[in-house]
């Protein structure tokens, strides 16, 4: 029912700057949150950074000042806009969105497949 595209990885030196964008598809729901994770080698998957259905937007404490997240209603996109990228950035990124299914009315994660950011010193 919800299909996520993602985009906007890559290799970057440090103090650089990259563009995720996370697209939804699909019918029979209404999205919520919308947020990144991420997840390096060996390491647990984090929260980096949400924005409810409303606006509000929360972040990891490493990457404040520096990410911004943002969303399209209207494309279905999120958005993660890194600036002054750092080594310890680097990890696989992966978009969540919780939607509300119509049909049984309930909710549901769905994720990307990941896409990998890399910071270079």
């Amino acid at each position: 029912q919800v299909q996520l595209v993602e985009s906007g990885g890559g290799l970057v030196q440090a103090g650089g700057s990259l563009r995720l964008s996370c697209a939804a598809s699909g019918t029979g729901f209404r999205i919520n949150a919308m947020g990144w994770y991420r997840q390096a080698p060996g390491k647990q998957r984090d929260l980096v950074a949400v924005v409810t259905s409303g606006g509000s937007t929360n972040y990891l404490d490493s990457v404040k000042g520096r990410f911004t997240i943002s969303r399209d209603n209207a494309k279905k996109t999120v958005y993660l806009q890194m600036t002054s990228l750092k080594p310890e950035d680097t990890a696989v990124y992966y978009c969540k969105v919780d939607a509300l299914i119509f049909d049984g009315i309930y909710t549901k994660a769905y994720w990307g497949k990941g896409t990998l950011v890399t910071v270079s010193s």
